[in-house]
């Protein structure tokens, strides 16, 4: 391609060519501030939508397992009827986090071509044994659990669905043992310039892989029991005398009341191992500036990144520090050991708002949660029906899990920020080379999409649960 050239007056002066120009523009492109922002929301959409299923099917699995076995073992024709209502969920949702999914995994390629030429020996076989151990497995299975009632002996049925239950949770093992290690890397070393595994071992169980991995399976535990609840007071709420939504009413609020107590128990371990291995994810969602002895806990504030201080602020003395340190007087770091706020010096702390509000929403939410399950075990300990509020709260509840969910996301995700693997890799460093214009409408075109897919699921489900158990007993089961 021809130089574009001018005629000055030291004679025939040639500029870049044209191509040379472009790839100029797509270098300033590639460090756009704009472009990282919307290719971190896109992607974070992408994943946002994806995780909701997920997070559902992998506990209602379970529950579908004790529905199966009671039926087997009880011969009860309502135990057969609300099992096929609730596979036809559990089979919907499973559809539509594979799709998404599909999607998510393309933007590896698309929006973040420096993840896998910086960390692909290590993420791309950690998301190989989950095709490999979980996808096959439940996509072998998931045929015979869902039309195989009839063509296959009971034993082979039951086997088929516990198989199923197996696979959603192997999945969930290999894609937390990713997520974690890119919050907490251990086991990776360098060789001939590449980062490899050196111990597989240390790369699943690093440092914050078990507290993740239970606080996560505790998560689907509770979304699961109260889309479970919730549902079945919305069919009851029609129809009270429903004796297959009474039992799985109670079935989603027993297990909720059981699981709720253990994650907020779980979720102070993990909190206390975010302190040791990533301090300033705890110093955002502390909201908490200033390295501090007898830090306080901020129950209420609006962060001010710009003057680094709380406005509004309502606080605790202290308890920050009994809780994360369990001493009164213990250190904890703030945002200034992280982020200095000196001109020029490298910001390695995440945003704070975030983090700060989004953390409390997962908390408040958790809380609440407990609070409804137990009141709702205590109201019908005596096998008593259960009384309209309980059951318009628990239909108010039903999606609870999906939003406490996506908080605790938000608070873990934007808060491994500005890394993209802690200490190896950085968002920015990953980013592939794409318009602002291209990522913009592709954006749009997600929300919409997104929204749709998801207004029509909950209507669909919604619509399930309101005709109970007892239309759907021609189900595919």
């Amino acid at each position: 391609m021809l130089p574009i050239c001018h005629v000055a007056w030291s004679g025939m002066r040639c500029g870049p060519t044209l191509r040379e120009r472009n790839k100029t523009r797509l270098v300033d492109t590639m460090n756009s501030p704009d472009l990282l922002l919307l290719s971190r929301a896109q992607f974070g959409l992408n994943i946002g939508f994806h995780i909701l299923f997920p997070t559902l099917t992998i506990a209602l699995a379970w529950i579908l397992v004790y529905f199966r076995v009671r039926f087997a073992w009880s011969g009860d024709a309502a135990w057969l009827a609300t099992y096929k209502l609730w596979v036809k969920i559990f089979a919907l949702s499973f559809a539509m986090g594979v799709v998404s999914g599909i999607t998510m995994s393309f933007q590896f390629g698309t929006n973040w071509p420096g993840f896998m030429k910086h960390v692909g020996n290590i993420a791309g076989p950690l998301l190989a044994f989950e095709v490999l151990t979980a996808f096959f497995l439940e996509a072998t299975f998931l045929g015979v659990m869902l039309f195989g009632m009839n063509r296959v002996p009971p034993w082979v049925h039951i086997a088929a669905t516990v198989l199923v239950a197996v696979g959603t949770l192997v999945s969930s093992f290999w894609i937390l043992a990713l997520s974690s290690w890119m919050h907490t890397p251990a086991g990776q070393v360098m060789a001939n310039g590449a980062l490899i595994a050196g111990d597989w071992l240390q790369v699943i169980f690093n440092p914050s892989f078990p507290y993740r991995f239970t606080h996560m399976l505790l998560a689907s535990g509770l979304t699961a029991s109260f889309v479970v609840a919730g549902l079945s007071a919305w069919r009851l709420l029609h129809a009270p005398a429903d004796a297959s939504a009474s039992r799985t009413l109670r079935t989603g609020i027993v297990i909720a009341a059981v699981l709720a107590p253990l994650q907020i128990f779980v979720g102070d371990l993990h909190g206390l191992n975010t302190l040791e291995h990533q301090p300033a994810k705890i110093a955002a969602i502390e909201a908490l500036w200033n390295t501090e002895r007898a830090a306080p806990l901020v129950l209420f504030a609006l962060p001010n990144a710009e003057t680094r201080h709380n406005d509004f602020a309502i606080e605790v003395p202290g308890l920050a520090s009994l809780i994360l340190t369990h001493d009164l007087d213990g250190e904890v770091k703030g945002i200034e050991a992280f982020a200095p706020s000196a001109p020029g010096a490298e910001q390695l702390a995440p945003p704070v708002a975030p983090l700060f509000f989004g953390f409390r929403l997962m908390l408040a939410l958790g809380m609440a949660m407990l609070a409804l399950a137990w009141i709702g075990a205590w109201v019908l300990r005596k096998g008593a029906a259960a009384p309209r509020w309980l059951l318009w709260s628990l239909a108010g509840f039903t999606f609870s899990g999906w939003v406490a969910t996506l908080a605790g996301w938000l608070v873990t995700e934007i808060g491994r920020q500005p890394w993209l693997v802690t200490g190896i890799l950085k968002t920015s460093q990953a980013v592939g080379r794409i318009s602002e214009a291209q990522l913009g409408a592709s954006l749009t075109g997600y929300v919409f999409v997104y929204a749709l897919m998801l207004g029509a699921y909950i209507v669909v489900i919604t619509h399930l649960a309101g005709k109970g158990a007892a239309h759907t007993q021609g189900g595919a089961a």
